[in-house]
């Protein structure tokens, strides 16, 4: 029982931010930093509770880096949930950030990085939606407890679309194309860049998918009930694969996982979505990676020690 407890505070982790979704205009950076331990290079603006007409209001950081010039070359863009964890470790769950500013400039990468806090709904923001009806019935059942009604995922990615990258586009010098947009998560945030990727591919050109969660919700707790739902999560990700609109010719994806702790009990199913993603134009090596890091857990300190390998896999050329 306390190790579900656990799994469910880290599927449903939230950091609780402003109030109501009421359209209001473009918003003014609340504040910007630059040059402090934890923002050692280039610049982050903070928008607070950015409103929506879709989705509760939440914070919204932008990291610029160090050289930016309003006037300058355009820029790519990597549009990242769970924002809170990204660039601060005052706000980051357990005071780890994920350093991403730090990796960007140590790779010698110039990109803006768009960190999009979570919500107190972000299981239901972070479940893929349509995968819901492929779901066997039971399982249905659970995703809605877990996600404590409706799911929000098709209004949360019509904010990203529709409300927020337009904005970053009129506000930042960036490259528009869904060639240069990139969207990255870990765990749940995972699972909604797959989705985005599927959804919008004229918007998302790449997705980075860390510690993805296959199992959707609480893991079975024993290895034949792992694989049996193993089986009905890789049919359900195969009937949504049939009716998405990926474009393999141009889009990139990236997904990984651990070993330990929640991480250990992926491997069932990411074996099985490693033989169903072939069948839709993926091809490990060219436009895909799928990859497992043994000894590692699902935490930032393990994602931050590793995220120049999904970022460099995000700006290749």
């Amino acid at each position: 029982m306390r190790a579900f407890i656990a799994i469910l505070a880290i599927l449903t982790l939230t950091v609780p931010v402003g109030a109501g979704a009421a359209h209001r205009p473009d918003p003014v950076p609340a504040q910007i930093v630059r040059g402090t331990p934890d923002v050692p290079h280039g610049r982050l603006d903070k928008y607070e509770a950015f409103a929506s007409r879709f989705v509760s209001a939440r914070n919204v950081w932008v990291w610029v880096p160090e050289g930016y010039d309003p006037r300058g070359p355009r820029l790519p863009v990597i549009y990242m949930h769970d924002g809170q964890n990204l660039f601060e470790t005052s706000t980051a769950y357990g005071g780890q950030e994920w350093g991403i500013d730090e990796a960007l400039s140590a790779m010698g990468q110039k990109v803006i990085v768009v960190g999009v806090w979570n919500s107190p709904t972000r299981y239901a923001d972070y479940f893929p939606q349509k995968l819901a009806a492929y779901l066997p019935p039971e399982m249905r059942a659970q995703v809605t407890d877990m996600a404590k009604g409706e799911l929000k995922a098709d209004d949360y990615l019509r904010f990203l679309v529709s409300e927020l990258k337009p904005f970053i586009d009129r506000t930042y010098r960036t490259r528009t194309d869904a060639a240069h947009t990139s969207i990255m998560g870990s765990s749940m945030g995972g699972l909604i860049s797959l989705y985005a990727l599927g959804e919008y591919p004229q918007v998302f050109g790449r997705a980075a998918c860390v510690s993805i969660h296959w199992p959707l919700m609480a893991p079975p707790t024993t290895p034949e009930a792992r694989e049996a739902a193993a089986d009905a999560t890789a049919q359900a990700w195969e009937a949504w694969l049939r009716t998405a609109h990926f474009d393999p010719k141009r889009q990139r994806l990236y997904m990984d996982h651990g070993t330990r702790d929640l991480d250990s009990n992926y491997r069932p199913y990411s074996q099985k979505m490693e033989t169903v993603l072939p069948r839709y134009g993926w091809v490990e090596g060219r436009n895909w990676r799928a990859s497992v890091f043994e000894g590692t857990t699902h935490n930032e300190a393990d994602w931050r020690a590793r995220v120049d390998i999904p970022l460099g896999f995000l700006l290749a050329p």
